[in-house]
């Protein structure tokens, strides 16, 4: 099964308590913090909830 990377590149000071929930279930607490995520439907829909703040890439 395919994975994504995530990376936080913005920070999470001023975004909304529901970004910084999605943020913290995809594992990204501080800038630099990089996770790797199951490529499925409910990982899609948290990336597009936060894609402003993070970097996503295909491995």
């Amino acid at each position: 099964m395919a994975q994504l990377k995530v990376t936080l590149v913005k920070s999470l000071i001023g975004a909304k308590k529901d970004q910084i929930a999605t943020a913290r279930t995809l594992g990204l607490t501080k800038i630099g913090d990089s996770s790797l995520q199951p490529d499925n439907a409910q990982t899609k829909g948290k990336v597009a909830k936060i894609i402003h703040l993070i970097k996503v890439s295909n491995v």
